[in-house]
């Protein structure tokens, strides 16, 4: 199955991705200490359905990999939004194509709205979680599978975002 991935490379490049790889999903790893990061370090915790502590936890996260053997990790230098765009639609192309348990995530939170409706959401065809919101270890999950990753030193230095499919 992994070799008939490889053509969603393409796909996720034109619609903006700067690269993308098929990885085993076995690359994928969570840890607890993700959801820390956002709880105390980002000020969106709990302030839209796709932040902690409305994601899964990590060990669940890890549950929800394993029912996967592959995914498509994509590399974007735009922005969060434009990461999680690119997300939606390739997710919606795996979809299509009978991938029908195909699960994307995005990069930071959700942005389609200005104020998200805590109750239910306004847009579900659109909204993903980030990787890290569900106990993905962003990092470590990028350097295993031949990414180039770093915390950025200034607002003005080279962004690399992140985004993920998971794919059956």
């Amino acid at each position: 199955m992994g070799k008939n991935l490889f053509r969603y490379i393409e796909d996720a490049k034109e619609l903006g991705a700067y690269d993308a790889k098929v990885i085993n999903t076995n690359t994928i790893k969570t840890a607890p200490w993700t959801i820390m990061k956002c709880k105390y370090g980002c000020s969106n915790y709990n302030s839209n359905l796709c932040c902690p502590p409305n994601t899964p936890t990590y060990k669940k996260m890890q549950e929800i990999v394993d029912c996967y053997d592959w995914a498509i990790l994509v590399q974007c230098k735009s922005d969060l939004s434009s990461t999680a765009k690119i997300i939606v639609e390739l997710e919606k192309k795996f979809f299509l194509s009978g991938y029908y348990k195909a699960l994307g995530f995005g990069a930071g939170p959700c942005q389609l709205c200005e104020k998200c409706n805590m109750e239910k959401c306004k847009h579900p065809s659109e909204a993903r979680p980030s990787m890290e919101s569900c106990g993905i270890d962003v990092y470590e999950t990028v350097k295993m599978n031949g990414f180039p990753i770093g915390v950025l030193k200034n607002r003005e230095g080279e962004k690399n975002c992140y985004g993920l499919v998971l794919i059956k």
